[in-house]
């Protein structure tokens, strides 16, 4: 595991914030010169800490304000279903996110549409044909209520 100083958090909530902040601005905002906070965003890149940078985009302004998650319960837990499903979901841009869980059920996806219409025909010809599927619970969300990807760093 990477060693974290006080520095490098600073560093971290620093990108977290504005992950398009110059170095010069960086090396201000941490006390360090550009040499050094360049050295070290490169280590915590490097060593994983930092796994890349992305804009947030408007999902609305995007045609894709409806948020919903799905709970997908398999007809079997076995290795090669895991598999199965896990590569499944990869190649489909509508999920967000997948999470496997502990509990009533398998799986948790995040997803996003345009709208329910969006939704039903994203069931019917992708999600209720995944490998393995015996049964899903979804949730449309009404209202974001919190939306934040920055993890405590301090």
């Amino acid at each position: 595991m990477t060693s974290i100083d006080r520095i490098d958090r600073r560093i971290l909530q620093a990108l977290q914030a504005d992950g398009r902040l110059s170095n010069l601005k960086l090396a201000e905002q941490v006390g360090l010169s550009p040499t050094a906070v360049l050295a070290r965003v490169q280590r915590l890149v490097r060593d994983g800490v930092i796994l890349g940078y992305e804009a947030r985009l408007d999902p609305a302004r995007l045609g894709r304000g409806l948020l919903v998650f799905i709970e997908v319960l398999l007809d079997r837990t076995t290795p090669n279903v895991f598999e199965q499903f896990k590569a499944a979901v990869q190649v489909h841009d509508d999920i967000l996110e997948c999470h496997m869980v502990a509990g009533g059920f398998d799986y948790l996806l995040k997803t996003r549409f345009a709208d329910m219409a969006a939704y039903r025909a994203f069931a019917g010809t992708v999600l209720w044909q995944l490998p393995g599927v015996r049964e899903t619970r979804t949730y449309a969300v009404m209202e974001e209520v919190k939306h934040s990807t920055r993890l405590p760093v301090g």
